[in-house]
């Protein structure tokens, strides 16, 4: 079987040979070509390169167009990314500066036309062309009540959030939905088939249970309309989010959901069951200090627990440059002999 058959049969239920194995290493591709982060990332065809290499090299299931989260920020007007070649991409250009910005800030009638999108069509063109019938194409998709952070900072629209205005709180949340609903749209029409939909306002972590009722799932909604939840995985970042899963089901039709390291597995797979697909993840911010047998027996320990029953897939949160090579080559082999099926 494919990766691809193989993930379909975990997320239905039919029979394969093994679970899904997902491995996220979107800022690693800079040093597996050797360049700068700056201009690793300035070019699609070196996104694809690097990401096609790694997983020639470790063997793991799914393929990554994601370049960095900033991307959308520049989009929508961010002039300056802070790159690191040890660590992720920042925006170091806010687009919105004070509230009388968000009157002013409009989104563009098709951001495809942008150049700042023309990298992640050229990637994604050649991971499409290279293992779209075969592998899964994860794409990234920053959440309407997650986008404003990297637009105006998280302190500001945390106080614009719970605080108000409402009315300017909303006008920008509509346009944040706007653009949600074209970036999703045009990914799937160039092959992603895994959209990745970060909501961290969508856990419990951060705002109350009643906010996410009441202010952040008819937004998500709203993104998810016109083009579904096929596909979509339900990913709070690391933020445990299992008092919703239930919620998420109902509201949004999402049946992926990443479950976070510091939930308890056991009942997120108790809540899910066979509804959906759970994904068991390591905690890969603990690998950089783990060894290599450390990172084997936590993953033997996630496999175990949810591979029972099927509807499972093993992967990691976004896998830090500062772990060794030794430990992620552990991980993945790990979940290939514990994630045996037959």
């Amino acid at each position: 079987m494919t990766p691809l058959e193989i993930l379909s049969a975990a997320t239905t239920g039919s029979p394969a040979p093994r679970i899904p194995i997902f491995c996220n290493l979107p800022d690693h591709g800079a040093r597996e070509l050797a360049m700068p982060a700056k201009e690793y990332f300035s070019k699609g065809e070196y996104v694809a390169d690097a990401q096609l290499r790694m997983r020639r090299r470790y063997g793991y299931d799914n393929i990554w167009a994601l370049h960095y989260v900033g991307k959308e920020a520049e989009l929508l007007g961010c002039r300056e990314i802070l790159f690191a070649d040890d660590g992720v991409p920042n925006v170091a250009d806010f687009v919105i500066k004070n509230l009388d910005d968000i009157a002013k800030f409009e989104i563009p009638a098709d951001i495809t036309q942008d150049p700042a999108w023309q990298p992640i069509a050229d990637s994604l063109q050649i991971l499409q062309s290279e293992v779209g019938a075969t592998h899964p194409i994860c794409a990234y998709i920053t959440a309407s009540t997650t986008l404003p952070a990297i637009l105006m900072g998280m302190d500001k629209w945390m106080e614009l959030f719970l605080l108000g205005p409402f009315d300017v709180r909303d006008e920008l949340l509509r346009k944040c939905s706007d653009f949600c609903q074209q970036e999703i749209a045009a990914l799937r029409a160039l092959g992603a088939n895994v959209l990745i939909y970060s909501t961290p306002f969508g856990s419990p972590y951060f705002v109350s249970r009643k906010q996410i009722e009441q202010i952040v799932m008819p937004w998500m909604r709203r993104d998810l309309v016109p083009g579904g939840s096929e596909g979509v995985v339900y990913y709070c970042g690391m933020a445990p989010f299992n008092d919703v899963i239930d919620l998420v089901f109902h509201e949004l039709h999402i049946k992926t959901h990443h479950i976070s390291p510091l939930a308890d597995l056991a009942e997120a797979k108790r809540l899910i069951n066979t509804r959906g697909l759970t994904c068991g993840v390591i905690d890969d911010i603990k690998m950089i200090h783990w060894s290599a047998e450390q990172t084997r027996a936590e993953v033997q320990r996630i496999v175990e627990i949810g591979k029972t029953g099927g509807h499972f897939l093993f992967g990691n949160g976004v896998m830090p440059m500062a772990v060794p090579e030794v430990n992620i080559q552990a991980m993945v082999a790990a979940a290939f002999e514990y994630g045996r099926l037959q």
